[in-house]
C-alpha cells in the first residue's frame, strides 16, 4: 500500500461503466445523462473502461476489445470528441463525484500509433515479432518496459489526462508491468496531482505463478501496494467462486478474507465486488433474490472500496460483450433493490467502516457471515445469512434489543442468541470505555 493512501477509500462507492454498452447510443453524452440516476445510488467515483480508441488489427468481434488501444492520447470518436468527454468529466465533478479512466499499459493495438511510431517500445518474440506473453491475448502486443524512453512516454501521457480534469487511473493488469516504473509515475503525477487515486487490476495467485514460471515479471499484492492505493481482491476471488461452484466451504473462503488483515499494511483497501466486467454476473451466480441481497450487503460491509458494474442494480444476468454492442438490460430494475443499494452506501460512509478493527469469521457450521468493525466506544455488527440457514447463532452481544438499520426493525439478543433471518441484519451497540 502507497504509505500515504487515505483509508477513506473504504468508505467510497465506485461504479463501472462500459461506454459503448451504456445508453441508447453508447457515447459520453449517454453517460452524462444517467449521472443523476448513478449518484442516487451512493456513488463516489466513476470508473470509465478504457475511452481511446480502438485498435482493428487481429481485433475480436465486429467492434474490437477497448483495452487493444490505439492511441493512449485520443478518445474513440464512436463515443464522442474531446469536448464531449470534458463536459462528462465536468458533469460528475459538479455532483461531487471522481472520475478515474482506465490505462491499460501492458500492452496496445498491433496497428497502434506506438507500434507505427517507436518500434523500440514492443516485447519481442524469439523469432523477433512483436508479441505478447500471455497467449491467448492475440489481439494485442506487450510493451517492452526496459526501455526508458517509453517509461517518459507512458507518464505523459499520464499527466495530459491529470491535466484535463481525470482524477485517477484504474491500471489493468498492472502486475505485468515493473513496479518501479509505478513508483516513478505516482510520483510524477504527483507533482500534477496530489491526490491522483490508483486502482490496481492485481491478478490471482496461480496467474502469479505462471507468468514467473515462463520468466516474465508478476508483480504479488504485496508489491502493488507499495505504489497503488487500491488493489482488487482477486486473492481470495477463486474461493469466492469456488463456493458458489462447490469446490470449497464458505468458512474456506472467508477465512482466507480474514488473513487479508494480518498480512498487507495496516492501511490497505480491497476493490471488493460481487462482479466485474470480467466476471460473471452477480444475478447468474446468485439466482435467489434474498440471497442475492445478503450478499450485496455483505459486499457494502466488507472493508474495503465497493464495486458496482453498470447493470448490477437491475440485477442484469448477462454479461456484456467486450467486443460488440451488447447493452445492458435494465428491465430488472426493482425499486426496492435500488433502496437498499442506497442504504447501503450511505451505511458505507461511516468513520467506523473506515477506521474501525475489522473481524470476519464463519458462525458455528452454519453458511453465514459475521463481521465487525470496533472503534472507541461504537461496535457496527454484520450478520449475513447468505445460506438462508435456519434457527439461531451464538453472539458475543450483551442481551437486548438493537435496531437493524437497514430497515428500521428490532434485532433480538437473549442469552447470547440471535435468531436469523434472510435479509441483511446490520447493528450498531454503543458501550461505555
Amino acid at each position: 500500500m502507497a504509505k500515504n493512501t487515505n483509508v477513506s477509500l473504504r468508505n467510497k462507492v465506485m461504479y463501472s461503466i462500459y461506454v459503448r454498452n451504456h445508453g441508447i447510443n453508447g457515447t459520453f453524452k449517454d453517460v452524462e445523462e444517467d449521472l443523476e440516476r448513478i449518484k442516487y445510488l451512493g456513488t463516489d467515483i466513476i470508473w470509465l473502461l478504457p475511452i481511446h480508441p480502438i485498435g482493428t488489427k487481429n481485433k475480436k468481434g465486429t467492434l474490437g476489445c477497448p483495452y487493444a488501444i490505439k492511441n493512449y492520447r485520443e478518445v474513440n470518436p464512436d463515443y464522442g470528441n474531446l469536448g464531449d468527454f470534458k463536459r462528462l468529466l465536468n458533469k460528475i465533478h459538479s455532483l461531487g463525484m471522481l472520475c478515474i479512466i482506465d490505462v491499460v499499459y501492458n500492452h496496445t493495438s498491433p496497428d497502434s500509433f506506438l507500434t507505427e511510431n517507436h518500434k523500440p517500445f514492443f516485447y519481442k518474440n524469439i523469432d523477433g515479432r512483436l508479441g505478447n506473453k500471455a497467449s491467448d491475448w492475440s489481439d494485442v502486443v506487450d510493451l517492452d518496459y526496459t526501455n526508458k524512453e517509453l517509461w517518459n512516454y507512458q507518464i505523459e501521457t499520464l499527466k495530459y489526462w491529470i491535466s484535463l480534469g481525470v482524477d485517477g487511473f484504474r491500471c489493468d493488469v498492472a502486475p505485468l508491468v515493473p513496479l518501479e516504473f509505478w513508483l516513478s509515475a505516482r510520483d510524477e503525477v504527483t507533482k500534477v496531482n496530489g491526490n491522483t487515486l490508483w486502482l490496481s487490476e492485481s491478478v490471482d495467485p496461480s496467474f502469479i505463478l505462471s507468468m514467473r514460471k515462463n520468466g516474465f515479471t508478476c508483480l504479488s499484492d504485496s508489491e502493488i501496494y507499495q505504489a497503488f492505493d487500491i488493489a482488487y481482491d482477486y486473492d481470495v476471488n477463486m474461493e469466492y467462486l469456488g463456493y458458489f461452484n462447490g469446490q470449497n466451504s464458505l468458512k474456506h473462503y472467508i477465512d482466507r478474507v480474514s488473513i487479508q488483515e494480518s498480512i498487507y499494511p495496516d492501511n490497505y483497501v480491497k476493490l471488493r465486488f460481487l462482479e466485474n466486467h470480467d466476471q460473471i454476473r452477480a444475478k447468474n451466480l446468485i439466482h435467489d433474490e434474498d440471497a442475492l441481497k445478503i450478499w450485496t450487503g455483505f459486499l457494502y460491509f466488507q472493508k474495503g472500496c465497493t464495486l458496482l458494474y453498470a447493470g448490477q442494480e437491475a440485477q442484469a444476468v448477462s454479461t456484456p460483450s467486450l467486443f460488440d454492442i451488447d447493452k445492458i438490460n435494465w428491465n430488472g430494475v426493482k425499486e426496492d433493490f435500488v433502496e437498499l443499494l442506497k442504504t447501503l452506501g450511505s451505511i458505507k460512509k461511516k468513520e467506523i467502516m473506515a477506521k474501525g478493527f475489522y473481524e470476519i469469521h464463519t458462525a458455528e457450521d452454519k453458511d453465514v457471515i459475521v463481521a465487525s468493525y470496533s472503534m472507541k466506544n461504537e461496535k457496527i455488527i454484520g450478520i449475513f445469512n447468505v445460506g438462508k440457514q435456519q434457527g439461531n447463532i451464538s453472539i458475543n452481544v450483551a442481551e437486548g434489543e438493537y435496531i437493524n438499520i437497514v430497515d428500521g426493525t428490532v434485532v433480538t439478543v437473549i442469552q447470547g442468541k440471535l435468531m436469523l433471518e434472510n435479509k441483511v441484519v446490520i447493528f450498531v451497540i454503543q458501550f461505555d470505555i
